[in-house]
């Protein structure tokens, strides 16, 4: 049983349900909000709290009552864009905030902090800080790294998917009425840009793109880009679905009908989403499939850029998403085989469709949820500036084990790509509204692989240009079924002439793979280590937290102790010792042609030489070959610590007559010096693609409950999780502790129409303010199940008005060197901090108290300033934001002054309290304290 702060049982001590079982583990989790997009910017100056606990600069509590807000407002605009900025306390998630239309200011609502620490408070998106000055160490850092040169070119493909086809194109457009979707207040247009092949017969496959999180409004002729929907008067909606005419010309050439649709209606709306808006873009995806499929059983009542088209056929459909996109499209995939709940769909039609693939450029996966079954091409930009934690390498390393491994899921690793240019619209110099490089660049401090100039960095046009060639690939092999184009997805070490100079690097799981040597919790190694890919532990932790630069494989998701996701990590200080891997129960490599392995190593490293061998059940072994391992162009920016995919024949476990049936182990020994190296996995391989029949899986969606709070009386809640289609599976659930942040992890058996797991929440009602409280629960699929919404829970509403504040003085007259001090008051306890801030205001008669009567700690804690120049104490922005504890009544305000020998008149400071954009409070008094002279 959850019980609410207030009554003071917290949550992991009251999972009696869900605790007293075996398999379960703790670790930390935090709360989240969902995103947002305030719409009035903030002319208000950062402060701190009070003199004993201070926020950083540029941090400050805002809002009143009930809607207290934690502040941050950067230095610089922060453009909107994919990856999800949060709020963090140390290691804990406090949040994702909502952003202010200036692209400066962040806010998140107290009820997500609720009783964490506001210390070691940072900014983060995409595993990037936001928040971090640049220091010495940093520089040092980066001046002492040397990036690597461009990987050498690979052997050319025997056939190329960039060059174009025979057929010319035609483009046109369509605008259909707007679509209301689930927890949006706005409509979501329905309009989308057509390029296909003129004068091509039959019914063609279809080619549907679906654009990022970027700006949706513009002012022609000036800077001013916005997240408002719709577009206010004056403003210009962003065309961002008209950044692939590239793709899209390529495709149709090649004889596909392509359509890429607009999105900014969920752009401007997905901060209300607790998925970040992941179900609404597949619910809009949804919408157009359906479209084109009525269209294509009646042509005549189609939009003319439709009819100029060849008809479509839609058993055959590709799906294309940059960035949110990606995430959109891979959930309307698993929308399309597995159903949502009605409740929560924008899209309630049948499915007149089949889904061949995906292509995700740069892709969010904040759930972590890949379709397994959906065969999938992810593009990962190696000087990605957005989603710079390149997660989208999930939608590989998450679906290893989830169901029959058949369906192809290819990671393309392209050296120097940037986020924004696989977009026209996004991309400066090419777009009709304002645009940027994502990969921001300090001329003082230019990154060794990433800044404009650098050797490894690609043009706009170079890397656009190996963006279509590599969505062709993927059409190619996933649609058109020609294999011959497999080897430039599937690690084979290929390239397509097409997109030189791109330097493009592949890896990939699933296909003719059979079963592998994975870092789960069944193995056992010997001369290595199972390190953990998300532990806050570094004896624990895959890579410690002093790394330069990140790992994709390693990407953050909901906590910052994560079971179930590894390597096998090697160290060694001399050749030779070789790291034994040996899963719970032997293997079967029979069919296979080569062991494949992807191995990463540090970045700007080459000539890593490991020897491999195996050994089978009779312990018959046989040395495999030498691969070599080279690591990528890689700065403390980028996630280099990357994959590669290596290669030994069979042949020689052939010849030494090993059972390939019963492989009971791997080795890997080290033949180059001193050096490290990590394994992702190692699969049995053999040429081929074969066709891919989606499981029949249960699926799980976890609801949110909101209830309010009352006034008197106990009421208790079930988180809501949903469990349909066919079949049963194996999901680890996560249940979180609203006050400590910790988790309590199962893993549950699901089947359609049982209850997995029940989560009570007993909630107290009373009549003292608090804020809101949220209890929630998250779901990952370990095994034959896919996960929908994977966070939920039940939110107890507060619905107490805030107690009545005063400020009376204390202490308001002193000679100098003495402490000035008012108290700040409230009408009755409250359960929770409250935060009422002071500002000091200009005096109206006499002399003002200047920056020099102070003490200077105490101006630069609360105004963030130094004395000199000296001014009147007004003039430094003293604005402070004072803290009552819960439960109690009283804080006191105090100005710390300074005795000096000069002789100065009586003096005196006024101090009001305000509202949160410090304007003084109506009916509230402004009080003066006075300073006389000592001397």
């Amino acid at each position: 049983m959850i019980r609410a702060r207030r009554i003071g049982v917290t949550a992991v001590a009251a999972l009696a349900a869900l605790a007293g079982t075996p398999g379960l583990a703790q670790a930390r989790q935090p709360s989240e909000t969902g995103l947002a997009q305030a719409r009035q910017p903030s002319e208000t100056r950062p402060s701190t709290t009070s003199f004993d606990s201070a926020l950083p600069p540029g941090w400050r509590i805002g809002g009143e009552g009930a809607e207290r807000l934690l502040v941050w407002r950067s230095p610089r605009p922060v453009p909107m864009g994919d990856a999800r900025v949060e709020f963090h306390a140390g290691d804990r998630l406090l949040g994702a905030p909502k952003a202010e239309n200036d692209g400066r200011t962040f806010r998140l609502s107290l009820d997500a902090v609720g009783d964490a620490p506001l210390k070691d408070l940072q900014v983060l998106a995409g595993g990037r800080r936001l928040d971090a000055p640049a220091d010495d160490t940093a520089r040092k850092r980066r001046d002492a790294l040397s990036a690597a040169e461009p990987p050498a070119a690979l052997p050319a493909n025997s056939v190329d998917p960039g060059r174009p086809g025979a057929y010319r194109t035609v483009t046109g457009e369509y605008g259909l009425a707007p679509v209301k979707l689930p927890g949006f207040a706005q409509p979501v247009e329905m309009e989308a840009v057509v390029v296909a092949p003129r004068g091509a017969t039959g019914k063609r496959p279809l080619a549907l793109f679906l654009h990022g999180r970027h700006g949706t409004c513009y002012k022609p002729g000036g800077d001013d880009v916005t997240g408002d929907w719709p577009c206010p008067a004056g403003l210009k909606a962003i065309p961002s679905h008209q950044g692939y005419l590239k793709d899209q010309r390529l495709l149709a050439s090649q004889g596909y009908v392509t359509v890429s649709i607009s999105a900014n209606g969920v752009n401007g709306q997905d901060w209300e989403a607790e998925d970040g808006g992941a179900q609404a873009r597949s619910s809009l995806v949804r919408q157009h499939l359906a479209r084109w499929a009525g269209w294509a059983a009646r042509p005549g009542s189609a939009p003319a850029a439709v009819r100029d088209a060849p008809t479509a056929d839609l058993s055959r459909v590709l799906l294309v998403g940059h960035s949110r996109g990606g995430e959109g499209v891979n959930r309307a995939a698993m929308d399309s085989l597995y159903p949502p709940p009605a409740a929560q769909d924008g899209y309630r039609g049948p499915v007149r469709w089949k889904i061949r693939g995906t292509v995700l450029i740069g892709p969010t996966i904040f759930g972590q949820n890949p379709v397994a079954d959906v065969p999938s091409a992810t593009i990962l930009p190696g000087c990605d500036g957005d989603v710079s934690d390149l997660q989208g390498e999930v939608y590989v390393d998450g679906t290893r084990g989830i169901s029959r491994g058949t369906a192809l899921h290819s990671a393309v690793y392209v050296v120097g790509a940037n986020h924004n240019y696989f977009n026209s619209e996004w991309t400066p110099g090419l777009s009709e509204a304002p645009s940027s490089d994502d990969f921001w660049d300090d001329p003082e401090q230019p990154d060794p692989v990433c800044s404009a100039g650098a050797p490894t960095r690609l043009t706009a046009d170079r890397q656009h240009q190996a963006g279509a060639t590599y969505i062709a690939a993927a059409a190619r092999l996933f649609v058109a079924g020609d294999d011959r184009v497999r080897p430039l997805l599937d690690g084979s070490g290929r390239r397509a002439p097409s997109a030189d100079p791109a330097q493009v690097l592949t890896h990939a799981v699933g296909a003719r793979r059979t079963a592998g040597f994975l870092p789960d919790g069944g193995v056992k190694v010997t001369g290595g280590r199972l390190c953990a890919a998300i532990d806050p532990d570094p004896a624990e932790a895959c890579l410690p937290p002093d790394t330069t630069g990140s790992s994709p494989h390693f990407a953050w998701w909901q906590t910052d102790k994560e079971a179930g996701r590894g390597a096998i990590a090697l160290n060694w200080t001399a050749p030779g010792t070789a790291t034994r891997i040996r899963p719970a129960a032997p293997l079967s490599l029979n069919g296979a042609k080569s062991l494949a392995l992807r191995v990463f190593v540090p970045p700007n490293t080459t000539g890593t030489a490991l020897d491999v061998s195996v050994t089978d059940s009779a312990g018959h072994r046989a040395r495999l070959g030498r691969v070599t391992v080279d690591g990528l162009p890689g700065s403390e920016r980028t996630a280099s610590y990357w994959a590669r995919e290596v290669r030994v024949p069979l042949t020689a476990a052939t010849r030494a007559g090993l059972d390939l049936k019963h492989v009971k182990s791997l080795e890997l020994t080290p033949r180059s010096g001193s050096g490290q190296a990590w394994l992702m996995d190692a699969w049995g391989w053999a040429p081929g693609t074969p066709a891919v029949t989606a499981a029949a899986l249960p699926r799980v969606d976890i609801g949110r409950l909101t209830v309010e709070e009352g006034d008197s009386g106990t009421r208790t809640y079930h988180v809501p999780v949903r469990v349909s289609g066919h079949g049963s599976g194996t999901v680890r659930f996560s249940v979180l502790d609203p006050d400590t942040g910790q988790s309590v992890d199962k893993l549950v058996t699901v089947r359609p129409g049982a209850t997995p797991v029940d989560v009570p929440v007993e909630v107290k009602g009373d009549t003292r303010f608090g804020y809101d409280e949220q209890h929630d629960l998250l779901a990952k699929a370990v095994r034959g199940a896919v996960i929908g919404s994977y966070r939920g829970g039940v939110t107890a509403r507060n619905d107490d008005p805030a107690p009545e504040v005063t400020l009376t003085p204390v202490t308001d007259r002193v000679t100098e060197g003495g402490t000035l001090t008012w108290r700040i008051s409230l009408s009755e306890p409250a359960d929770v901090e409250f935060w009422q801030p002071v500002l000091v205001l200009p005096v109206t008669e006499g002399a003002e108290l200047s920056t020099r009567d102070v003490d200077p700690q105490w101006l630069l804690e609360h105004a963030g300033a130094l004395p000199d120049p000296e001014r009147p104490l007004s003039g430094a922005d003293v604005w402070a934001w004072m803290g009552i504890p819960a439960g109690t009544t009283t804080a006191d305000f105090s100005v710390v002054t300074v005795a000096d020998q000069v002789t100065e008149p009586v003096e005196s400071v006024r101090l009001a309290l305000t509202d949160d954009e410090a304007e003084p409070l109506p009916g509230h008094p402004v009080l003066t304290g006075t300073v006389t002279d000592a001397s």
